[in-house]
């Protein structure tokens, strides 16, 4: 009696039906990696144009106390310097040009050092005073220029002081409500067994 062979064909047909499936569909796209750059477009599904780019954010730079001090005083200073030359020594221009700078202090400033942009604030108002202050020759003038400005101009150093003191309320704010919605967990004391 001969037997046939059942089983070998079915396997070979069910062997060459997923090669050709295999063959049938496209590559998957390349998963983000090691090897694969996350700036390089992603391929777009079948009929559509390039995917877009996501937006960059702009770099957040984060500055010591120390740091904000001599980022305002810097920049207090080459605005003073540029007032001096473009505009003549207005101190009305100063006064505007100090407020951003408050507020840039105050916006880059670390977490952990809020309260030192208020505290900063009118140190580099007052540094950056130097070029503009009108005064004569000598070093007492000089002086006496740069205590008039201030006197004349508290308005300015007090509005300055107040946006940077108001932007770190916000911010301090901002974090203790995320410290709220999510509590770091620590772990439980240890009790002494004796």
């Amino acid at each position: 009696m001969e037997q046939h062979r059942t089983r070998a064909p079915d396997r070979d047909a069910h062997r060459d039906a997923r090669q050709d499936a295999r063959r049938d569909t496209p590559p998957l796209p390349p998963q983000p990696g090691p090897e694969r750059s996350r700036r390089e477009p992603r391929p777009a599904p079948a009929g559509r144009g390039p995917a877009p780019l996501p937006a960059r954010k702009m770099p957040t730079p984060r500055l010591t106390g120390l740091g904000a001090g001599l980022f305002g005083s810097a920049l207090m200073c080459v605005l003073g310097g540029l007032d001096q030359l473009l505009f003549g020594a207005s101190l009305t221009v100063y006064g505007v040009l100090f407020l951003p700078v408050c507020l840039l202090t105050a916006l880059w400033v670390r977490d952990a050092e809020l309260l030192s942009a208020p505290v900063v604030a009118p140190i580099a108002f007052s540094v950056g005073l130097l070029p503009v202050a009108a005064g004569g020759n000598g070093i007492g003038a000089r002086l006496m220029g740069l205590v008039t400005a201030l006197a004349t101009q508290v308005g300015w150093l007090y509005g300055g002081t107040l946006l940077a003191a108001l932007t770190v309320l916000a911010r301090g704010l901002r974090l203790a409500a995320a410290r709220r919605r999510n509590p770091v967990r620590r772990p439980p004391a240890r009790r002494d067994p004796s």
